[in-house]
């Protein structure tokens, strides 16, 4: 459904209407199914010192996904610097200097950037020894001790704060 800027936006709670900053371009409202947040997930019946615990193993899990994405980076800008070096061998050939490129070209081109590894073998590496346990052991706990429900502390803060300014607790609005 579209909709141009005069119409009111839906009120139903699974549409989303997304601008798109352009003048005179039309709205677009998208029903996305998943409605208004699922109701209650504090999950009333765990201790305080259990959800602070998960809570904590959940946060450390989010930094060890940022520690990947930043890998994932290093990847791909040590990828991007290869084929732009790669560019400038060629360059550097065509200008002449074919000694030149030939001597960088041996020194740098391909090269290694730890001991016997490129980054995607870094990456693996992570991902393999480090990210996939982590992840698989954050799971078994979530599992274990929060009846698999993510991020009850943030639940259980959201609920406060939005009690404290007087706000539906897990309706559609701000």
């Amino acid at each position: 459904m579209t909709r141009t800027h005069d119409q009111k936006p839906s009120s139903r709670p699974d549409h989303v209407t997304r601008l798109t900053g352009q003048v005179n371009t039309p709205l677009t409202t998208v029903t996305d199914g998943a409605g208004s947040a699922p109701d209650d997930r504090t999950v009333p019946h765990l201790d305080e010192a259990t959800v602070n615990a998960t809570g904590r193993l959940s946060e450390a899990l989010e930094w060890v996904e940022r520690a990947r994405g930043a890998l994932y980076s290093f990847h791909q800008l040590s990828g991007r610097a290869d084929i732009i070096l790669g560019e400038a061998l060629d360059a550097l050939r065509e200008a002449g200097h074919e000694q030149v490129a030939g001597e960088v070209r041996r020194e740098l081109y391909g090269r290694n950037v730890l001991d016997g590894r490129w980054t995607f073998q870094i990456v693996e590496e992570y991902d393999d020894l480090y990210y996939r346990p982590f992840v698989t052991a954050e799971e078994r706990v979530r599992g274990q001790l929060t009846d698999g429900h993510r991020h009850v502390y943030e639940a259980r803060m959201k609920a406060r704060e939005r009690t404290e300014a007087d706000r539906d607790l897990w309706g559609f609005g701000p």
